[in-house]
Order: structure tokens, then sequence, then C-alpha cells
């Protein structure tokens, strides 16, 4: 009885090996957009409030970078206008200046004297982060946005601010290093040794606004960076698109459909 048990088994198991076959079906799952842009045709990249490095302007790159995003992946229409220096806007809305100089002779009791250091004027005009939410108040400025907004028939707007500045990391990496035996057999062995790496961080936050009411709708932020080894010698425009090429499928799943597209196996 159980041999015949035995082969009984071993006959089922030859008859679904032989009627098994695999197959490999797409599937997609949609993913809606975190913010409704259904009542609105026309979209403005207005401007940002920027910090950090001057080697590259990231006010202007980032608007044309966007747009250009847009055109290709969205239906909206992409309004072509001058970006605003929201730096200066946000100054001359508060009736302030953020003046760092101000503040050293206050402390010292006199004026710096910025001709002993050629790059002393250079280094005060870069804001950190946290000198750009000294100025953060304009985005919450409604009667600013729905006025802006008038002249653009009320499209959604885009601003922010944007930071972006050297970076630099020292410590131990891992890497693999080739070595061969007496025979001459190769083999890869794992290593840790000390490096210095230089390179770039970018922290855009981005703001969708109404521009039919001046509300805020919606706000993103990102923080991204990359480093090269300090021998390097990389261009900043560079580093900056490498750094934005990283997060623009975020910001355009903001406002459009998106889908994730994978496999699933059946048997039959």
């Amino acid at each position: 009885m159980t041999a015949f048990k035995v082969i009984a088994s071993l006959a089922l198991l030859v008859t679904v090996s032989a009627c098994t076959n695999f197959l490999e079906i797409p599937v997609e799952t949609p993913l809606e957009p975190k913010l409704d842009i259904s009542g609105f045709q026309r979209i403005l990249i207005a401007g940002f409030i920027v910090g950090g490095t001057e080697d590259v302007d990231t006010n202007l790159e980032t608007a044309r970078l966007l747009r250009s995003q847009l055109r290709t992946n969205t239906d909206l229409e992409v309004i072509d206008a001058d970006v605003i220096e929201l730096l200066a806007a946000a100054e001359e809305q508060a009736d302030f200046v953020l003046d760092r100089d101000t503040e050293t002779r206050g402390r010292e009791g006199s004026e710096p004297d910025d001709s002993e250091n050629p790059d002393a004027e250079a280094e005060d005009a870069q804001l950190s982060e946290e000198d750009l939410e000294a100025y953060e108040h304009i985005f919450s400025d409604a009667s600013y946005w729905r006025q802006l907004g008038e002249e653009y028939q009320n499209p959604l707007i885009v601003t922010g601010t944007i930071h972006f500045a050297p970076y630099e990391r020292s410590g131990m990496v891992g890497r693999e290093r080739e070595v061969y035996d007496s025979f001459g057999r190769r083999r890869v062995v794992p290593t840790r040794t000390y490096r210095e790496r230089r390179g770039y961080v970018l922290s855009p936050k981005f703001i969708f606004i109404d521009g039919g009411t001046g509300a805020t709708l919606y706000t993103e932020r990102h923080r991204e960076e990359i480093l090269y080894d300090a021998r390097q010698n990389t261009p900043a425009l560079s580093s900056y698109f490498e750094l934005m090429d990283r997060l623009l499928p975020s910001f355009l799943g903001t406002l459009r459909n998106e889908s994730i597209r994978g496999t699933r196996v059946l048997l039959r």
C-alpha cells in the first residue's frame, strides 16, 4: 500500500510539473497626485528666496528647469514671466534688511573694515538656511499672492526657498581592492580608507499657492547632497542639476497622476 502511495505521488508530481507554466503579467498601480489641480489651467513659477553660494543663480535656474519639466510632463499652461526677486520683495514688504554687519558692529562697538578682508562682503551675502526663515513671512501674505494671481488669471503659483551651498565631510569610506595571490588568482577584498570629500547640499522648499485666494495649498521639503573626492573639481552648476534631477520626480508627483510599474507571476 505504501509503495502504491509513493508511485501515485510521483505520478501526480510529474503531471503537475508538466502542466505548469509561468506567466508574467505587467501590473501598474496608480498613484494619486499629492495636490488636486483640477481647478487650474495655468501655472506660474513666481520665484524663490535663495541662499548659499552665489556661484549659481538658483532662483533663475530653478524657474527655468521647473518650467521646462512642467511643459513636458503636465497639461498645464506654463506662464512665461520674469522671475521675482523674492528676497528683495520680502525685505520691502516687512521694511527690514537682514544685516549681519550691523549686528557685528553692535556687539563689538566698532565698524568692521572689509578692506582688510576682500572676501568678507561675499561671505556675508551667503544666507544660511536659518537666515532664509526670517523672510518666509511673505508666503503667508495672502493679499500679496492674490494680487500677483490677478495679473495672470489666477494660476497655481509655485514659490518657496532654495538653499544651495558647498558641503564637505571626511571619514572612513568602504571600497573594494583587487589582490592577486602567488598563483595569479584575482580576488576582491573590501577595505576602508580615510577620505576627504567635498560637494554640495541642496535644500529646496516648494510652496504651492492658489493665485485666486492667495492661500497656501501644499508645502514640500527636500534635502539632497552629493560628495566627490576632494581632489575632483566639479562645477557648482553641474552639481546643482544633478541634485535637482533626484527630486524632480517628487515635485512632478505633486501635480500629476503617476503609476508604479511591476510584474506579477501566475501559474497555469
